[in-house]
C-alpha cells in the first residue's frame, strides 16, 4: 500500500471517529434525550439528519477533493517537479487546518442548513410540535458540536500527516540535496493550539449543558428563564476566565523551556557549545539531556576533526621537508616566524591560527617541481627558475582541489602570494603594495628570513645580523615596511641574547 493510500485511509478513519463522537454521539444524545418527542417525531428528525448528512458528505467530499489535489498530483505522476513537491509538502503540513475548515464550512452548513429548513417545514406543516426558536437553539448546539468535531480531527490528522510529510521529503531529496522546509511559509503555534483546546474543553460542556437546560426549562413552562440566563451568563464568564488563565499559565510553563532550547540551538549554530542546566523534572528533562548529549557529540567530533586537520598540515609539511634534507623544518620555521609577526601586529587568535596553517603549506606547490630542479646543487638556469616560480600557483591549485571548507579558504592567499614583492616585481602575478593579500605580505618576510639563514648545498646560511640588515634594506621595496619593522624590532631585541638559536625565538 502506498503512503498516499494509507494517508487517505487514515483521514477517512479519523473522520468516522470524529463524526461518531461529535455528531452521532453528543449530537444525537443532545437531540433525542433533551427533547420530549413522540415516536413519529423521532422518525422525522432521524430522516432530517440522514438527508442533511448526505448533503454534508457531498459538500465535504468536494472540498476534500480540492484540498488533497496537490498531494494526489505527485503520487499520480511518474516524475513530479520540485515545485509540485513543494506544493504537496506545504499542503500536507496544512492538512490539519484544512480539515478544520472542511468541518466548520461544508460540514457545519451542509448539515445544519438543510436540517433547519426541513425542520421548519415540518413544524409549519404540524408534523413536528416544536417551537421555531428551537431551530436557533439547535444552531447553537450544532456550532458547539462542529467545533468539537474539528478539534478532534485536527489532532488526529496532525498525527496522520507526519508519514506523508516524510515520504514527500524523501521524494524531494532525490531531486535536490537540501530537504524541503516550510519555514517562513506556514506556522501553527503551540500557544494557539493550547489556548483553543483548553478553552473549548472547559467551556463546551457548560455551554452544552446550558442549552439543554434551556430546552428543559422551556418545556416545563418555567417562569424564571430570565434569572436562569443571568446565572448562566455569569457561570460561562467565570469558566471562560478560568480556562483562559489556566491555558496561558500552561503555555507559559511550556514556552520557557522551548525558548531556552531554541536559543541554545541557535548558539550551537553560531559555534557556542555550552550545555544547558537540566532543571526540569518532566518530559523536558529528556529533551535537555538529549540536547546536552548532542552538544557533547559535536564537541567530540570537532576535536577529532581538528586533530585530523592538524595531522593533515603536519604530514604535508613533513612530506615537503622529506624531499630535501637541506630545507627540513623550513615550513615549521616559517610558520613560527609568521606567528611572531602576527602576535606583534595584534592579529586575532583565529586569524593567527589560519596564518600558521597557511605558512605550513606555503611551499606545497613544490611537490609538482621535478627533483632535478628542486634538489639541484648549483645555481638554477633561467628556465629552471621559471619552473620554481610556478610553485605558489601549483600550491593554491592543489588546495583548491582539496575543496577546503569556507573557514579555511583564507589559507589560499598566503600560499599563492608569499613571493610577491611590495614594489610589484614579485611573482606569480606581480601584485604591489596593499594589493598583495595580508598573509602573503606577512609570510614573505618570514619566508625570506628563514631562506637566508638556512644552509643550502651551494652556500652556507647567513648570520642572523646580515639577514636582518637585508630585510631592513628591502623594507618598502621587497617587503611590506610595517611587517618588516615588526619583525626587525623583535629580532633585534633577541639578537642581543647570548647563544641565540631558532628554538629560542619563541
Amino acid at each position: 500500500m502506498s503512503s498516499f493510500s494509507l494517508f487517505q485511509k487514515r483521514i477517512l478513519l479519523n473522520y468516522i471517529i470524529g463524526s461518531m463522537i461529535a455528531v452521532f454521539g453528543v449530537g444525537s444524545v443532545f437531540i433525542f434525550h433533551t427533547l420530549t418527542l413522540s415516536f413519529s417525531e423521532m422518525v422525522y428528525l432521524l430522516v432530517i439528519m440522514i438527508i442533511s448528512g448526505i448533503v454534508m458528505l457531498a459538500s465535504e467530499f468536494l472540498m476534500y477533493s480540492k484540498h488533497i489535489q496537490p498531494v494526489k498530483l505527485i503520487y499520480h505522476s511518474s516524475s513530479p517537479s520540485l515545485a509540485e513537491l513543494e506544493s504537496a509538502f506545504l499542503t500536507a503540513h496544512r492538512f490539519p487546518m484544512l480539515t478544520v475548515k472542511r468541518i466548520l464550512g461544508p460540514h457545519l452548513f451542509g448539515l445544519s442548513l438543510p436540517a433547519s429548513i426541513l425542520s421548519m417545514i415540518l413544524i409549519a406543516s404540524g408534523l413536528l410540535s416544536l417551537p421555531y426558536y428551537y431551530v436557533w437553539l439547535a444552531w447553537g448546539g450544532a456550532i458547539l458540536i462542529a467545533v468539537m468535531h474539528a478539534l478532534i480531527e485536527f489532532f488526529l490528522t496532525y498525527r496522520s500527516a507526519q508519514d506523508i510529510i516524510q515520504d514527500i521529503s524523501k521524494k524531494a531529496l532525490r531531486l535536490q540535496s537540501t530537504p524541503l522546509t516550510i519555514e517562513g511559509k506556514y506556522h501553527l503555534s503551540i500557544q494557539r493550539k493550547l489556548l483553543v483546546s483548553a478553552l473549548f474543553t472547559s467551556v463546551f460542556p457548560v455551554l452544552l449543558f446550558i442549552l439543554a437546560a434551556q430546552i428543559r426549562l422551556t418545556e416545563s413552562n418555567s417562569t424564571s428563564l430570565s434569572s436562569y440566563w443571568n446565572w448562566a451568563s455569569i457561570i460561562v464568564l467565570v469558566i471562560f476566565g478560568l480556562s483562559l488563565s489556566g491555558s496561558i499559565l500552561l503555555y507559559k510553563s511550556i514556552e520557557e523551556p522551548i525558548q531556552s532550547l531554541q536559543t541554545r540551538f541557535e548558539n550551537v549554530y553560531m559555534g557556542d557549545f555550552k550545555q544547558m542546566e537540566n532543571t526540569y523534572s518532566d518530559e523536558f528533562a529528556h529533551l535537555v539531556s538529549g540536547f546536552n548529549h548532542m552538544v557533547s557529540g559535536i564537541q567530540d567530533r570537532d576535536e577529532r576533526n581538528e586533530q585530523l586537520l592538524e595531522s593533515f598540515f603536519t604530514v604535508f609539511a613533513a612530506t615537503l621537508d622529506a624531499r630535501d634534507a637541506y630545507t627540513a623544518g623550513h615550513s615549521n620555521r616559517v610558520a613560527e616566524y609568521s606567528i611572531i609577526i602576527a602576535n606583534e601586529a595584534g592579529l586575532p587568535e583565529d586569524e593567527v591560527d589560519l596564518l600558521r596553517k597557511s605558512a605550513l603549506l606555503h611551499d606545497i606547490g613544490k611537490i609538482g617541481v621535478r627533483d632535478n630542479v628542486l634538489l639541484k646543487d648549483g645555481k638554477l638556469t633561467d628556465e629552471e627558475f621559471e619552473l620554481i616560480k610556478k610553485h605558489p600557483v601549483m600550491g593554491a591549485n592543489i588546495l583548491e582541489q582539496v575543496d577546503l571548507p569556507d573557514e579555511l579558504q583564507p589559507l589560499l592567499p598566503g600560499v599563492k602570494y608569499h613571493h610577491e614583492r611590495f614594489d610589484g616585481r614579485g611573482y606569480p602575478e606581480g601584485l604591489s603594495g596593499y594589493n598583495i593579500p595580508k598573509f602573503g605580505r606577512l609570510m614573505a618576510v618570514a619566508d625570506a628570513f628563514d631562506a637566508m639563514t638556512s644552509d643550502r648545498p651551494y652556500r652556507k646560511g647567513m648570520p642572523f645580523e646580515k639577514a636582518l640588515s637585508i630585510i631592513e634594506g628591502g623594507r618598502g621595496t621587497q617587503w611590506d615596511p610595517y611587517y618588516a619593522d615588526l619583525f626587525l624590532n623583535i629580532m633585534k631585541q633577541k639578537i642581543t641574547e647570548p647563544e641565540l638559536s631558532y628554538s629560542r625565538i619563541q
